[in-house]
């Protein structure tokens, strides 16, 4: 299966640490090499790198765990082909307009049985694969459902955990979507999250001979938010997202949750 990484912070934050780890999960430690891609937002534009290579030989990987864009929503997902070829189109994230906003999508699992149900008339998917076909067929069930005015912010997310528990009936669907200003995650199986905020400590890589004091890179009132499929340090508390069940974040705060886990 695929891993997938997010970030959400209260001001620009580089996801330099965080992506050096990861990118070692594809292909060195860990068997996704079947390309990997990020996107990082800047007010309403956002910008994307992907390669259908394997992260941890990627030259482009490199530039971008060295290159310090600051960000404050993040997109990330390294790949473990199960259906489609391995080429860019099939390459995560995917971004499509909505809105006047740019959303930008990444799924980890498998998808069985659900071309019927999950068809769609007006958008079409570029590539091959499930998950970018659920990703049009949210899209278009949020622009039918709610026209051409986006709905205030707690009725998107309902809805979109709604819409994430039906694609998850065809199979593993853990879900990373943004459109620059929130971060939703939906959890089928697994995704973990930490908040980093003041006092800040240090921390060590699980992948990498990396650490960091994010007390000499931060103020104190720094808050981020990373979401990844595995936790990515080893001396870090991170929280186990509940199977079933989503989250809202904006500016590294939790602002959205299923009302049964408030």
């Amino acid at each position: 299966m695929c891993e997938l990484l997010a970030m959400s912070a209260n001001v620009p934050t580089d996801i330099c640490f965080s992506f050096a780890g990861l990118m070692q999960r594809g292909g060195n430690t860990g068997p996704h090499k079947d390309g990997w891609g990020i996107t990082f937002y800047e007010g309403k534009g956002c910008r994307t790198f992907k390669d259908p290579q394997p992260s941890h030989q990627s030259e482009i990987a490199d530039l971008v765990s060295n290159y310090p864009i600051k960000s404050k929503a993040v997109v990330c997902h390294i790949r473990q082909a199960n259906a489609g070829a391995v080429c860019l189109e099939n390459t995560h994230p995917f971004t499509r307009e909505l809105w006047g906003r740019n959303f930008t999508y990444a799924h980890n699992g498998q998808l069985a049985g659900y071309k019927e149900a999950l068809s769609t008339h007006k958008l079409l998917s570029i590539g091959s694969t499930d998950s970018e076909q659920a990703f049009v067929w949210i899209l278009e069930q949020l622009r039918l459902n709610f026209g051409d005015q986006r709905p205030d912010d707690s009725a998107l997310y309902r809805y979109l955990g709604q819409l994430s528990q039906r694609v998850a009936r065809f199979g593993v669907f853990n879900l990373i979507l943004s459109d620059g200003e929130f971060i939703f995650a939906y959890c089928a199986t697994k995704l973990h999250w930490i908040t980093r905020r003041a006092p800040f400590g240090p921390a060590k890589l699980l992948d990498a001979d990396v650490a960091i004091d994010f007390k000499k890179e931060t103020t104190e009132n720094d808050i981020v938010t990373v979401i990844a499929t595995e936790p990515l340090t080893i001396d870090e508390q991170w929280f186990k997202m509940q199977q079933g069940n989503w989250l809202a974040f904006v500016g590294g705060e939790i602002v959205g949750q299923p009302e049964a886990i408030i």
